[in-house]
This record gives structure tokens, C-alpha cells and sequence, in this order.
């Protein structure tokens, strides 16, 4: 273990993100009832220009009137590059009351950026005298931010999650699709040749890279590493083997844009009873295994040691924070 420790974030159940415009009053019922962990209500890309004003308006009257239950709550601000941003800042920390947790900071470039956002919502929280300190979540959506991804993770003591939005980043790396997430079916591989026999081409993941960066950055930091959006809501399946993919790389979970993709990333992102009866064998086994003077022995055929307990005790906690939510 290195000398530096690595401080965690503000802990929060995240398999579910549900992205809410904040121009579509009749969502907002409708999400506080849901059964997602975390809600965005949204000032940025799904808002036009000319109901960005009243949006933010809708937003401080839901955050003060509806009951959101336990649910984190967060607000995606407009980018810092427009004049909208420091309104949202202001306005809803001003006039929106406690029950907000988070800002999400979208399209962050540098760790200025951060910089800039934490300046003026720590005044804004001294003169309201908050009583409750706003988190950050970042998203991670252009060439910049992923070129100074560990700078962004690093500039706040707000900071708690890292997001990648995939649909501005491959605009923004020009890259060749027009899809909200999912696969490319030119971005793959032929097996070599091998006489006249038909060679079999294998799609790959494009977004790798990309998903494995912000996982490392986000986890060097302390931080929840969160997957950004799928497109294609009518597709389940797609978004199933997209979030399993982020899950494997090690996101805690993924957004959902549609109320049909907060179930499945509930369940994507929820250890299974075999993942957790395993868990705890694990380290009942290891438990032993101290007593004994040992510092590793097998289980099921296979090798556990000390770094086994502290994966297995991370998904035995998740478990129980899930079932008390």
C-alpha cells in the first residue's frame, strides 16, 4: 500500500443516474417515484435556449415542493462557457433549500474549470449559510477534459463522481458515428488469413480507452467512476451488455435516459446473492486463515489472500447499503 491514502468521496448508492429536463414539469412526479438512486434535473442539453430561464425555475420549485424521498438529488448547470451558468449556480442554491446534494458540472476541461464552480458556490453556501455542502459530479465529454482527466479529478474536495459523456466526446474527438453509445460496426478486426476458409470479423469496444481512463482517474481519486448514456432506449439489450462492459471495467453505474433503463441498471449495477454468498465465504475463509497464521489459502479450488478481503468486504457493503435503501 503506498504511503499516500486515498480519501473517499461522500458515499452514495449510484447504480442509477436519471437524467430529467428541467423544461418537463410532468417528469418530475413521475422520477421521485421511481426506484432510481440518483436524479439530474437538467438546465444543460435538454433544455432549449429560450425555456433555460424557466426551466431553472421548474427546478427550484421541485427541489422546495416534491417529496424526493431518499434520492440524491442533483442539477446538471449550463457550461461554463455561457451565460446561463452562474444563474443556475446562484439562483438555485439561493432559493432551492436544502435538499439539493450535487452540481453536475458538464463538459469540464480543466481543473480551472472546477476551480471556477467551487469559488462560487462556496460563496454562495456562506451567504445563504448552507448547512449541508454541495457535492460535484464532472463529466468527462471532450478531448480536453479526457487529456486533463486526472487534474479534474483532483481539483475540488467536492468533487464525487466522474461521468463520461460519450455523445459530445466523439464530437469532440471527430469521431465517426452519429449513435448515443453502443458499438460501431467498423470498428473491428478480420482474423488473419488462412487458405480459402471465410475469416470471421470481430467487432470491438471503441469506447474502452476512453471508459478505462476516467474508471482510473476517478478511483486514484477517491471518486465514483459512472457511465454516461445510451441512445437507443428501445434496445435493452444493447444497454445491458453497454453497462455490463462499464461495470467489468469498474463504474458503479450508468445513466439512465428513460425510466425503462433505471431498472435494468439497478440490476447491472446490484451484486447478485451468489456474488454475495461468495463474498462472505470469502472472508469467513479468510478469517480462518489469520487465526491459522496463514495469508492466503484456497477456496473452491482457487487462490484468496489479503487483497480478497477487501474486494469481497466492498461488494458485502454494497449489499447492505442496497438493502436498507
Amino acid at each position: 500500500m503506498s504511503f499516500t491514502l486515498v480519501e473517499q468521496a461522500t458515499p452514495r448508492l449510484n447504480r442509477s443516474e436519471l437524467a430529467v429536463p428541467g423544461s418537463r414539469t410532468e417528469l418530475f412526479e413521475k422520477a421521485a417515484q421511481s426506484d432510481v438512486d440518483v436524479i439530474f434535473l437538467d438546465c444543460e442539453d435538454a433544455v432549449a435556449p429560450d425555456e433555460k430561464e424557466q426551466a431553472r425555475k421548474n427546478i427550484i420549485e421541485a427541489l422546495n415542493d416534491i417529496d424526493w424521498g431518499k434520492k440524491t438529488m442533483s442539477v446538471r448547470i449550463n457550461g461554463l462557457d455561457t451565460h446561463y451558468m452562474y444563474r443556475d449556480v446562484v439562483d438555485i442554491l439561493e432559493q432551492g433549500g436544502e435538499r439539493l446534494d450535487m452540481i453536475m458540472i458538464p463538459k469540464v476541461g480543466t481543473a480551472a474549470d472546477v476551480y471556477a464552480v467551487d469559488m462560487l458556490v462556496t460563496q454562495v453556501e456562506a451567504a445563504v449559510k448552507r448547512k449541508k455542502a454541495i457535492g460535484f459530479e464532472l463529466i468527462i465529454e471532450t478531448a480536453l477534459g479526457m487529456a486533463n482527466v486526472d487534474e479534474i479529478a483532483g481539483a475540488s474536495k467536492r468533487n464525487e463522481s466522474l461521468h463520461f459523456g460519450v455523445a459530445d466526446y466523439a464530437a469532440s474527438t471527430k469521431a465517426r458515428t452519429t449513435v448515443i453509445g453502443g458499438p460501431h460496426p467498423d470498428y473491428g478486426v478480420l482474423t488473419d488469413r488462412d487458405g480459402d476458409a471465410p475469416r470471421d470479423y470481430h467487432w470491438g469496444d471503441m469506447w474502452h480507452y476512453a471508459i478505462s481512463r476516467m474508471v482510473v482517474a476517478a478511483r486514484a481519486n477517491g471518486l465514483r467512476p459512472v457511465d454516461g448514456p445510451f441512445g437507443d432506449f428501445s434496445d435493452p439489450d444493447g444497454y445491458r451488455a453497454q453497462a455490463n462492459r462499464a461495470g467489468v471495467l469498474g463504474c458503479e453505474g450508468k445513466w439512465a435516459i428513460h425510466p425503462s433503463q433505471v431498472a435494468l441498471a439497478n440490476e447491472l449495477f446490484s451484486p447478485s446473492d451468489a456474488d454475495v454468498t461468495k463474498a462472505k465465504r470469502i472472508l469467513e475463509a479468510m478469517e480462518q486463515a489469520q487465526k491459522e497464521g496463514k495469508g492466503a489459502v484456497s477456496l473452491d479450488g482457487r487462490l484468496i489472500d489479503i487483497a480478497s478481503i477487501k474486494q469481497a468486504e466492498n461488494l458485502v457493503a454494497k449489499a447492505a447499503v442496497i438493502a436498507g435503501n
